[in-house]
């Protein structure tokens, strides 16, 4: 903080507090520059913006005496000006099983061989780096084909949802599980959509209002907080619900971590007429504080999300989006995820 800035608030919360009354004599210019440690010139400034701001006046030959300020002290809270009351942030969600270490070793890299060009402006879909490295990790590790030019970055899932409301549009009526994620439901309120809730049994939905429903938002791996996985039969019961322009939304949330053997397959694998909006994130996967995720449009919906989401900023900052394509690029990603699913096994 500049000195003049740290006189100036000094002077301006004694005359807030009432220490320097009204009418109360400031020392001369030289005299708060000895006190101070500091020069004349700074004394200037901080005095400057104290008489642009009107807390002290200045008399001819007299010196500068601290202004009359109607309502001072009616509407300012004093209390709070001596001493702040600082918060923590709570760090009990830190993963334990996260080498944070290669994740820094991987920023440090990208910002020696990417440099200046991190401070570019992102895409409004996303980095293509990073939607490249998305695509060729689905592939290669779920066996799941997707072309990057379908894939469109976000910061969370809860964005995501957002964007599907706006690309689909608030006339609809979505079908969400029951019980079902909180966040789903509360992002479809606040965006003033339709929903209709749909009964969970022990294979997913079993709630005949699913025909009510124009778009279906489920989450087939793993529901929360049921635990429900969806049956293959109802995985196939909900595509061949998919018809006469509805819409599935997969919420793919903690599929890295299947157990045993190979992932479950994913609704949008299964879909063979481009009806599955496919989401993920890399909340659960690498960090809560990962505040990124992606989704897979069908081919058909990518010129309504240009029309009505193309002139939108990409959210999440174009760093972040290098770092964590370098670090899926690397096999750093799919080495921690066999690495946590070893560990699950052996509890």
């Amino acid at each position: 903080m500049k000195k003049y800035f740290e006189v100036y608030k000094t002077i301006k919360n004694k005359i807030i507090s009432g220490e320097y009354p009204c009418d109360y004599k400031l020392p001369s210019k030289r005299t708060l520059a000895d006190i101070s440690g500091c020069s004349v010139i700074t004394i200037e400034k901080a005095y400057g913006m104290l008489l642009d701001e009107g807390y002290i006046i200045s008399r001819e030959r007299s010196g500068y005496y601290v202004n009359k300020i109607d309502g001072l002290y009616e509407n300012r809270d004093t209390s709070t000006l001596a001493t702040l009351k600082y918060v923590e942030d709570d760090i009990s969600d830190l993963r334990s099983d996260f080498e944070y270490s290669l994740w820094f070793k991987t920023t440090r890299k990208v910002i020696s061989e990417y440099g200046e060009k991190l401070f570019f402006k992102s895409p409004n879909k996303g980095c293509a780096v990073l939607r490249n490295a998305i695509a060729d990790y689905l592939l290669r590790y779920r066996g799941m084909r997707a072309e990057p030019e379908r894939i469109i970055i976000g910061s969370g899932a809860e964005q995501l949802y957002q964007n599907v409301v706006q690309i689909l549009g608030r006339d609809r009526i979505y079908g969400i599980e029951n019980p079902c994620y909180e966040q789903i439901e509360a992002v479809y309120n606040a965006e003033g959509a339709k929903i209709v809730k749909l009964k969970m049994g022990k294979e997913g939905i079993e709630d005949k209002k699913i025909c009510d429903a124009d778009v279906l938002h489920v989450t087939p791996f793993h529901s929360y907080p049921t635990g429900v996985t969806t049956s293959i039969s109802k995985r196939y019961e909900y595509l061949n619900w998919a018809t006469d322009g509805k819409y599935i939304i997969e919420d793919d949330f903690d599929s890295e971590f299947f157990m045993p053997g190979q992932p479950i397959e994913s609704l949008y694998s299964l879909d063979s007429r481009s009806r599955v909006i496919y989401i993920n994130t890399f909340s659960k996967s690498i960090s809560p504080a990962m505040r990124m995720g992606y989704m897979i449009l069908p081919e058909k919906l990518l010129n309504e999300y240009d029309r009505k989401l193309g002139n939108f900023s990409c959210t999440v900052p174009v760093m972040e989006q290098y770092i964590l394509a370098e670090f899926i690029k690397s096999g750093n990603f799919e080495r921690h995820l066999n690495r946590v699913r070893r560990k699950m096994k052996q509890n």
